[in-house]
């Protein structure tokens, strides 16, 4: 862990704290009737290690996406996601899409990436090969069925910064999107993990 990955760890608290103040920031949108016009499980990612990734595995389960970043402020919520993995243990997923969107708080490579998330939080939940979340023409498709109403049947919003989280039901129906403010740990994210599917 770097100098300023080990600052960003220890004011971490605070700046959520602060950041959740921010609208957009503290931001919790829900959808309980739109379906998804294509399926979340015929899509597919490339893990870290460079092995496929198959969506149709996470049927049946919650499944939270991540975009994440090892040099943001918000990675201490790396701490966070792994202990809601380990708490939901087979009923949610946790997937995480590093993304170097945002001023270059993702610049190493893959290997690097694994290291970091091993080491410094010992990251068990699956770690995607690094790509864009954003809506580019190099966004991932995971982010494209993310973040486009035709897809996933209502949202249009990309994550505006690291550690956006989208949770998808067992069904494949992409139900909420939880700010970068919002902890995985927080009642916000607790009370959508209790929501039976529709």
């Amino acid at each position: 862990m770097t100098a300023k990955q080990k600052i960003f760890r220890s004011i971490y608290p605070l700046l959520r704290r602060f950041a959740a103040m921010s609208p957009e920031m503290g931001r919790v949108l829900e959808n309980r009737t739109a379906t998804a016009p294509v399926s979340f499980y015929s899509l597919q990612s490339t893990l870290n290690g460079g092995s496929l990734f198959d969506f149709f595995q996470l049927r049946g389960k919650k499944v939270l996406v991540v975009n994440t970043a090892s040099g943001c402020g918000f990675t201490g919520q790396f701490e966070a996601l792994q202990e809601l993995s380990d708490k939901e243990g087979g009923k949610l997923w946790v997937l995480a899409f590093p993304a170097n969107d945002f001023k270059g708080q993702e610049a190493g490579s893959d290997e690097a990436i694994a290291l970091f998330c091993k080491e410094s939080y010992q990251i068990t939940f699956p770690l995607m090969k690094k790509t864009s979340t954003l809506q580019t023409k190099e966004q991932h498709p995971v982010y494209q069925w993310l973040t486009q109403p035709a897809k996933n049947g209502w949202n249009s919003l990309s994550p505006n910064w690291n550690f956006c989280k989208y949770l998808v039901d067992e069904n494949g129906r992409l139900t909420h999107i939880f700010g970068t403010a919002v902890s995985p740990l927080g009642k916000e994210v607790a009370d959508a993990l209790a929501l039976p599917a529709v």
